[in-house]
């Protein structure tokens, strides 16, 4: 931490430096001139060139210097980002007000006379470095804050994204479900646009467990999600583990037809993923059975209404043998 004193005569300099000394201020730097002062600061080199500029807590700046107006160079020195809570007090034999004036325009908190009287001197130093403290104080309070706000941001987002995904496999939940498919229900509503869901089942999924264990039952549901998710490649397109070995596909901006043909992939996929199910009674491998339904949202029907009548195909496709697809009514008519 320094103080930087700038004028030209080396009389005043040495006043000020034998007073600030014997206070108890021993960094001190000097500077004779304008250019000294933006060679001390780095202000005239280009960023990525300028060497380590010592850290200014004051400056003590004459108005009359021979390159410059100090009052200019005030400006310049406040003009500057890094610069702009450091304190300058003018140091003039001027005494107009309009020439104070300006000084204090330019950026000055303050200004002692000359011929410098000691006592005065320290006085006002004294005052702008216990202002300078206390901005440094505020600023450090003022980041400290700012990062801990991002750092609570970031953790509420964490959170709220945690909460809605699926701890086993990854995938957005039924909590998470329950929400989306309101919003895009009063999305395509408002559009005009259908809205598709898909009920998707894993065939004889308790015998698979029975067969092969839990901890291989967890690896086939976390499977069969992330084929599910492959299928459904559009960015609205959501799976969601709906509950045990269920899951549940929501379709904004989808037609039935439509979901029909990406329900068939998906039942078509996790068959061919190779799954091993030695005592399924449909294949030797995972299937699942699948019941789509679509509608175009209006007051009259409810998703309630479009969940239920997916439910129902899908317990009709596992009513006729399970490893197929069924539709429900679409387009939200019987």
């Amino acid at each position: 931490m320094y103080i930087l004193i700038v004028d030209d005569s080396p009389v005043v300099c040495d006043i000020i430096e034998n007073c600030l000394n014997e206070a108890g201020y021993t960094n001190l730097l000097f500077a004779e001139s304008a250019q000294s002062v933006l060679n001390i600061l780095g202000m005239n080199q280009p960023q990525e060139q300028q060497t380590e500029v010592p850290e200014i807590d004051l400056i003590l700046l004459d108005i009359i210097l021979p390159d410059m107006d100090g009052r200019e160079l005030c400006r310049l020195i406040k003009g500057m980002n890094r610069f702009k809570d450091v304190p300058i007090i003018m140091v003039t034999a001027l005494s107009n007000i309009e020439d104070l004036e300006k000084a204090f325009n330019a950026g000055a908190m303050d200004y002692i006379t000359k011929p410098i009287n000691n006592i005065e001197l320290l006085v006002r130093i004294r005052s702008a470095l216990k202002l300078k403290f206390e901005m440094d104080r505020s600023k450090k309070r003022e980041q400290h804050l700012l990062i801990v706000t991002r750092q609570l941001k970031e953790a509420v987002a964490k959170l709220n994204q945690l909460s809605s995904l699926d701890g086993l496999t990854g995938i957005p939940n039924r909590r998470y479900f329950d929400q989306i498919i309101q919003k895009e229900w009063n999305r395509c509503r408002r559009n005009i646009k259908p809205l598709s869901v898909i009920f998707i089942d894993i065939d004889f999924f308790k015998v698979y467990n029975d067969t092969y264990g839990h901890q291989s039952g967890d690896d086939c549901l976390k499977t069969v999600a992330g084929l599910l998710q492959k299928v459904t490649r559009r960015s609205g397109d959501t799976v969601f583990r709906y509950g045990g070995e269920e899951f549940i596909a929501v379709l904004p901006e989808t037609a039935y037809k439509n979901a029909l043909m990406l329900a068939e992939k998906m039942c078509r996929k996790v068959e061919a993923a190779g799954i091993a199910h030695a005592k399924s009674p449909v294949s030797d491998f995972v299937t699942v059975s699948l019941g789509v339904a679509a509608t175009l949202p209006t007051g009259e029907v409810s998703y309630e209404s479009l969940i239920s009548a997916a439910d129902k195909a899908l317990y009709d496709a596992k009513k006729e043998g399970r490893n197929r697809v069924r539709g429900g009514n679409p387009e939200g008519k019987e």
